[in-house]
């Protein structure tokens, strides 16, 4: 056997695999003697159906078989030991399969496509500077939550006419489609909500997929209509059944226990107070969040990875079915974005020597437990004394897929870790109008 790289170009080779009998021939034989000591064929009995007729009825599927067996071991074997960052799985050359004569050939060859990434280098050092935006929780930013938790603990009634920020239900239909729908006017642009204000049982209103902000929002009204796009563009009419609106709850102590079921909040000052400690932890998550990103942007674009972007594309659509060209021609940054990143991280973890050791990914697991106990208010120290099993049954989870996740989600952490440590990183105060712009 032999196997020969040629590289195409810097991110793209051509292996070549040249096999001759020999190479097959004796497993083949194998093969051909254990068929016959299992065979069980009418006129023979078991174990003794000769080697020529197995060879005869089962011969050229038989070395199909051990050559495809072969070449994937083979393949893989090289892959391993050379010093290429492969990308995806190798492409084989349909064409030259195909054509090769079972039957007749001794000798065969066979090519395959793969590609890899460049070696690059990557700085982390000061001369990298992101900016990290922290939100100012101020009134505007209280009151607007509060106006949020009043309406989610209001009550629901149903007024004879609609207002803006209603919602109505009832029928749209177009042609023989009908479906039942509830359309919230808040998604409707200006000129269009017009037409609903006011608006009672029985009325009908033309509706259009271009009259919402968001023009996908039709399409989720029309449900598992078949020809959703296409349906989406059509015009409809929708005739009102009924309004609902959410009268507000009122600040009180009973919107206090609601909000918070397990604190004591009994004043509005209180109340507010919680509010901007709570408001003040989720944005400041959703702040690291967008930090990461711009780190994570910042780094892609230093490292300046040479991707084989055509082959990558190819190797897309022949592994992921249903995937079409418009599908990823608009998802192919994402997915090289993804990439790039995981061949950063690999690389500082290897220059760096960061390790994501078992005892951290069982730590993880456990905090992300309690995290979930906590969202649904079970909190305190009943659950600790149980926690290993816990652990230990969410990481056996999915066939060992939960562990992985985890260990990556660690391995993230540990990397953005270090970058945050050695880069240049300025915090810039903003509101939540200027950071929901970011």
């Amino acid at each position: 056997m032999e196997i020969l790289l040629d590289k195409i170009n810097d991110t793209e080779a051509l292996i070549k695999i040249t096999l001759n009998e020999d190479d097959y021939q004796n497993s083949v034989e194998e093969k051909i003697k254990d068929y016959s000591k299992k065979a069980n064929i009418k006129g023979f009995r078991p174990g003794k159906v000769p080697a020529g007729m197995i060879r005869k009825m089962y011969g050229k599927s038989i070395l199909v078989d051990e050559i495809n067996h072969m070449l994937s071991h083979k393949l893989q074997d090289y892959l391993r030991e050379s010093d290429l960052q492969i990308l995806g799985e190798p492409i084989p050359n349909f064409e030259k399969a195909n054509a090769i004569d079972w039957d007749n050939q001794k000798d065969f060859e066979f090519e395959y496509n793969i590609g890899f990434a460049e070696d690059f280098d990557i700085a982390v050092d000061k001369k990298i500077k992101v900016e990290k935006a922290t939100i100012k929780v101020d009134d505007k930013v209280i009151d607007e939550t509060v106006d949020n938790l009043k309406n989610q603990f209001g009550e629901s009634i149903n007024p004879d006419t609609a207002e803006e920020g209603d919602s109505v239900y009832g029928k749209l239909t177009s042609g023989e489609v009908e479906v039942s729908a509830l359309i919230e006017l808040s998604k409707l642009k200006k000129t269009p909500l017009k037409k609903f204000i006011g608006a009672k049982q029985g009325d009908k209103i033309p509706v259009e997929g271009k009259h919402f902000d968001d023009d996908q929002y039709l399409i989720t009204l029309l449900g598992e209509q078949e020809n959703l796009e296409e349906l989406s563009k059509s015009k409809f009419e929708f005739e009102l059944d009924k309004v609902n609106r959410v009268q507000p709850a009122e600040v009180n102590e009973e919107l206090f226990k609601k909000t918070f079921p397990n604190e004591e909040v009994t004043t509005e000052e209180d109340f507010r107070s919680k509010i901007s400690e709570i408001v003040s932890e989720n944005y400041n998550r959703e702040a690291d969040f967008l930090f990461n990103q711009k780190i994570r942007e910042k780094l892609i674009e230093k490292a300046k990875i040479n991707l084989p972007d055509d082959f990558l594309k190819q190797w897309l659509m022949r592994s992921n079915e249903g995937l079409t060209e418009d599908s990823l021609a608009n998802e192919y940054k994402h997915y090289a974005d993804e990439l790039m990143w995981s061949l950063i991280k690999n690389k500082l973890m290897k220059d760096q020597e960061i390790k994501v050791e078992h005892e951290d990914v069982v730590n993880a697991a456990k905090d992300q437990i309690r995290a979930q106990f906590a969202s649904s208010g079970m909190v305190g120290d009943q659950f600790e004394s149980s926690m290993d099993a816990f652990a230990d049954n969410y990481l056996k989870g999915e066939n060992g897929d939960n562990y992985m996740k985890v260990h990556n989600q660690v391995q993230t952490e540990k990397v953005l870790a270090y970058i945050k440590e050695n880069i240049s990183s300025k915090e810039k105060e903003v509101s939540l109008d200027e950071f929901r712009k970011l």
